[in-house]
């Protein structure tokens, strides 16, 4: 299974990943293409693409272990995707015709017959079947009976100068049972990770900002350092807070706060102080206080892979996504999902809790990882929750990632994944200028590119440095362009990858740029060793997910409660008008480029290291551009007071 990480604090890009079934979304089919072969019915989906035959060292030892699930497709997987995009679109007859949970599973969950028939076989094969949901069969057992199962040899293969294990060919199930599996997971074991049964570790070394600092946009110019494009530019903000948020999206003066509206972030593991860290940054800040019951948590019953997932480093990320969402939505209720790791099969355990048992109406998730490291069995099961999302009114906002086109972190353009499923809404990112009196001044596209401040200090070294992050967005090779795209996203963008029109990202954003970044509060780690509260400047697609999180919150409240949904249809629908800000790199005009200067701890902490002072230029975002229309930095803009105001007539 994939190691999934979080998006990341103040300006250091981290992302992670998943890929997926191409067509399966344009076509309307199930993910698990037919292929019956000698009885057997192939899963197309099951052989990760890096396993090639040059990458081949021979078979795996057969003593080998292997955990897997087998995913169920339910009574009707074709019908499920159709009418996933029949109740989300407008103008469909079957519009937010929402399917309760229990109607979800009645009409297109597994029946206990292809349950029993699934578990039947597997254990005549010689697995050994550990556990049963309504998701998925989970089992063990050795190579031979893992062969034996699924008609295929597993051999070992190198991948990033390692050796995993996959499959040969594709895994098929018998012809009997053609309908009932969906794909199977676990039969490649890239990357190994640990066991399970681990406590929480502490919060982290404690990251501050430095400053000098504005206090909104332009408060406070760097006279003492030397201009840059003409002019001397601004000091970076300490970080907006909800009220310069809520006014530069539209929610000011509106009366709108979320309520009545559940939404619910997904992360690995859990923040031990979120509850106290929310309530007094919400005090210190301005935000309303959180009523009794209105933040809750839904906790695995234990955790795995602590260390090699980094779980102290999460605690950041579900902190952001609570405050965030409060911060723009103060009445919404949230409800944290923690995953019991940052691995897929605990994150889809995640979404699945969501689905079955229907927590909420719009669902914030900032993690995800490059496309080329995700399989396409681990995509199918993801679609598969999404799409059970989508007949239910519930709406799956992915961070597009931090790293613009991925060429700087990997070598490869590409997009990030789950974001890339056309089954979300994938969130890019900006650099948000927020002036006096909190009236929103400008956006460009999200994409940082770093000079440093020269030894003598009359010049800004390299002018404009290398970049150093940005909003994911691009055309991914796995997913052919969804309806909803056809007549928005342009030929040049939908083509990028050859003569098929293919999915791109992201859909809409928001601030993203850790130089224009929010203020957050969390308990860290001193450097005296305590544990305290402090706050700090973050950003990162993990900011502007929870964001436009919030945002939905307040369009669903706008709508007189009824749930948004799988939302793409809808954002595409409103595509050329003033519900959206149509951000580009140049607002100010084609030869003027904008930046902030930035002084920051050197050790992150405090001045005994000394500080650094940086340009940041913002709008320059690797190969990827910001322009006017569709642009796969911003997708169709940032929304407005417009955007909010349209729900009222829907």
């Amino acid at each position: 299974m994939k190691i999934a990480r979080p998006r990341t604090r103040a300006g250091v890009a981290v992302a992670v990943t998943l890929p997926l079934i191409a067509g399966a979304f344009a076509l309307g089919i199930p993910a698990h293409a037919d292929g019956a072969q000698h009885g057997r019915h192939v899963l197309k989906t099951t052989k990760p693409q890096w396993a090639t035959t040059k990458a081949d060292r021979g078979s795996t030892t057969g003593s080998a272990k292997v955990t897997a699930r087998v995913y169920l497709a339910g009574r009707d997987a074709a019908g499920l995707a159709d009418y996933a995009r029949s109740v989300s679109e407008p103008g469909s007859a079957s519009y937010h015709k929402y399917l309760s949970a229990g109607q979800a599973r009645a009409r297109y969950g597994p029946t206990k017959a292809q349950k029993s028939a699934v578990t039947a076989w597997l254990k005549s094969a010689g697995m050994k079947v550990t556990g049963t949901n309504e998701h998925y069969v989970s089992v063990t057992g050795d190579t031979a009976a893992t062969e034996k199962a699924f008609a295929t040899k597993l051999h070992d293969y190198t991948k990033d100068g390692k050796t995993y294990r996959a499959p040969q060919t594709a895994a098929s199930v018998p012809s009997s049972l053609h309908g009932a599996v969906l794909t199977v997971v676990g039969l490649d074991n890239a990357p190994k990770l640990a066991e399970h049964d681990e406590e929480l570790p502490p919060p982290g070394p404690v990251f501050r900002n430095s400053g000098p600092f504005s206090s909104y946009h332009g408060s406070k110019t760097a006279t003492g350092l030397p201009k840059a494009y003409g002019k001397h530019v601004p000091y970076a903000v300490k970080g907006y807070t909800g009220k310069q948020l809520r006014a530069a999206y539209g929610a000011a003066g509106t009366g709108l706060t979320g309520k009545g509206v559940t939404v619910a972030i997904t992360d690995a593991y859990a923040s031990p102080s979120i509850a106290e860290d929310a309530s007094e940054y919400a005090r210190r800040n301005g935000d309303k206080a959180y009523r009794k019951g209105q933040l809750s948590q839904v906790l695995p019953d234990d955790y795995n892979h602590t260390k090699d997932c980094d779980a102290a480093g999460w605690y950041g990320e579900e902190t952001l996504d609570v405050e965030a969402v409060h911060a723009l939505a103060p009445a919404a209720d949230i409800t944290y999902v923690g995953g019991a790791s940052c691995q897929d099969a605990d994150l889809l355990d995640s979404l699945s809790k969501i689905v079955d048992n229907r927590l909420a109406d719009v669902v914030s998730n900032s993690w995800g990882d490059v496309e080329e490291n995700e399989t396409p069995d681990v995509a199918a099961a993801y679609d598969h929750v999404f799409q059970l999302g989508a007949i239910e009114g519930i709406g799956f906002y992915f961070s597009s990632g931090d790293d613009g086109d991925n060429v700087a972190s990997t070598g490869t353009k590409q997009v990030d994944t789950p974001a890339n499923s056309p089954w979300v809404t994938a969130v890019g990112g900006t650099s948000l200028a927020v002036g006096k009196g909190d009236r929103y001044t400008f956006e460009t596209g999200w994409g940082t590119d770093q000079a440093p401040l020269s030894k003598n200090g009359k010049s800004w070294k390299g002018l404009p440095g290398p970049f150093t992050s940005g909003a994911g967005g691009g055309t991914s090779k796995t997913y052919d362009q969804p309806f909803y795209q056809r007549g928005v996203v342009p030929d040049a963008l939908a083509k990028a990858n050859g003569p098929t029109r293919q999915r791109v990202l992201p859909d809409i954003a928001a601030v993203a740029d850790p130089n224009t970044g929010f203020l957050v509060g969390q308990t860290q780690q001193q450097t005296d060793g305590s544990e305290k509260y402090s706050e700090y400047r973050i950003g990162g697609t993990s900011l502007a997910a929870p964001v436009v999180a919030g945002v939905q919150a307040l369009a669903q409240q706008a709508g007189h409660g009824k749930p948004i949904g799988f939302a793409n249809p809808a954002i595409y629908a409103r595509f050329g008008t003033k519900a959206y800000h149509d951000v580009t790199d140049h607002p100010r005009g084609p030869t003027t480029d904008l930046a902030v200067a930035r002084v920051d701890f050197a050790n992150g902490a405090d001045d005994s290291e000394g500080l650094k002072t940086t340009l940041r230029t913002l709008g320059k975002d690797s190969s990827l551009k910001a322009v006017r229309g569709y642009d796969d930095v911003t997708g169709v803009g940032s929304p407005t007071a417009r955007y909010l105001k349209s729900f009222k007539r829907h």
